[in-house]
Formats: structure tokens, sequence, C-alpha cells
């Protein structure tokens, strides 16, 4: 059974983060239905990820989540964009997060911002730091914009969940990302147009 882990680095409640992230966990169920998959919420540990920080001792349930990455087949990140880059909540968690702990397991990778002008953080903020953990992104990063949480964009943030979904399950199976260079995927024209006109869709 493959085992899936989406962490949500949203800040509020109720959160578009979280929102997000549960999209990543439903479109992996639409791919895979024996699929085990939790979605694991960090603002309530967000103190504990601090201590952490402060201690290089993690509290018992923080603890609990680091296993649970260490054990899934492949991870989630969700996370807001603030001040054009991940939430700090995010990267403090990373830095508790033992160097090697990401080395080698295929990652999605998703982020929420207020404008489409915060979009392009997947690719230059997190996709780099997965870089230095060694970590497989997908070659789609999932933005959502508030254009998506209406049901005008609401089909073009499925499409873009289930492509970036359709690349992590392949990976799983050992046969790379599923594409092809005869793919007809502009990924930025896609991402860009259907977040600037949700009417769209890609």
């Amino acid at each position: 059974m493959t085992r899936v882990v989406i962490v949500s680095a949203g800040l509020g409640n109720p959160s578009t983060t979280r929102l997000l992230a549960d999209q990543l966990a439903a479109g992996v169920r639409r791919a895979d239905t024996t699929a085990s998959i939790e979605v694991v919420e960090l603002r309530p540990l967000a103190h504990d990820v601090v201590d952490a920080t402060l201690s290089g001792f993690a509290s018992p349930r923080l603890q609990h989540v680091v296993d649970q990455l260490g054990a899934a087949d492949a991870v989630g990140f969700v996370t807001p964009v603030f001040q054009a880059s991940y939430s700090g909540l995010f990267k403090s968690f990373v830095d508790v997060l033992e160097p090697d702990a990401l080395v080698g397991k295929p990652v999605l990778l998703g982020a929420t911002g207020g404008t489409a002008r915060h979009s392009l953080a997947v690719e230059y903020a997190m996709r780099p730091l997965m870089a230095y953990l060694q970590a497989v992104p997908v070659p789609t990063g999932v933005f959502a914009s508030p254009h998506d949480w209406s049901a005008d964009g609401e089909g073009a943030l499925t499409t873009r969940v289930d492509r970036a979904v359709g690349e992590l399950m392949s990976m799983l199976r050992g046969a790379g990302t599923g594409r092809t260079r005869n793919d007809d995927i502009d990924l930025f024209s896609d991402t860009m147009l259907s977040i600037s006109d949700p009417q769209r869709r890609p």
C-alpha cells in the first residue's frame, strides 16, 4: 500500500492552505483508491517546532509527524506564500528534520497566496529547498490563488492537482514523471492563464 503524508503549513483557521492540501489528498485518492493518505497541519505544532528549534529535541507529537514522513512513500508540502516566499512555520519545520529525512523521496509541492504574483514561489523558493534536501519533487507545482476557490476556478485547480498527482504516481511506479517531450504541456502558461482567467480550462 502506498503511504502519502501531506503537510499543511497554513496559519489560519480555516485555511486555504489546508484546503489545497485536502485537494492534493483527494487527487491521490482518485489516482489510487488503496493509498494510505494523511494530512498533517503544522499550526497546532507551531510551539513544538519552535521548541525543537531551540532545544534540538522534538516533542513526542512532533517526533510522530517526523517519523510518519520518514515512513511515507511520498510526501506533499503546502505552504502559504508571505513576502514572496514560503512561511516561517514551513521553513522552521523543515529545519527540524534530519538532513537526510527526504533523500530520494518523491514530493508534491503546493502553495497558496492572495495574488497570482506569488505563483512562482513554488519554483524559486520551494523547489531549491527540496533540491538541497535531495528530495525529488514532481515537475508540476500547484499554486492556488483566490480565483481557484470560486466555482469558476475549481475545475482548473483540479486539473493542475491531477496533473501533479499523476506525475507522483508515475514516479512511485518507477516510470519517471510519465511525461514525454511530445506532451503538449506549457505548465507556466497553463497555470498563469488559469489563475488570471478562471473561465479558461488548461
